[in-house]
């Protein structure tokens, strides 16, 4: 079966296509993109929903490697309201 995996940062990414058997788990194919060592994945997903890294892939699968949110969403969209406010109205 065919699957794609895919890890980013701000304003870069990775993705790779693998070929893999038809019983391979999400650990797997991560292992076998040579991607087990990334410190900083702190979970898996496919097509954007969270998934075990035992979980078992189906062709066509998207795996993504996600990682730590780098600020709170609700905090960084009070901070982007608060610098508008500051900002002279035309």
């Amino acid at each position: 079966m065919k699957v794609e995996l895919v890890r980013a940062w701000p304003r870069r990414f990775e993705r790779i296509n693998l070929e893999l058997p038809a019983d391979a788990s999400v650990r797997a194919a991560v292992a076998m993109a040579g991607w087990g060592d990334d410190p900083e994945v702190v979970g898996y997903a496919v097509f954007g929903q969270r998934i075990d890294a035992d979980a078992a892939l189906h062709d066509g699968d998207r795996v993504e490697l996600l990682r730590p949110l780098q600020a709170d969403p609700k905090d960084a969209r009070r901070q982007r309201v608060e610098e508008r406010r500051r900002l002279p109205k035309k």
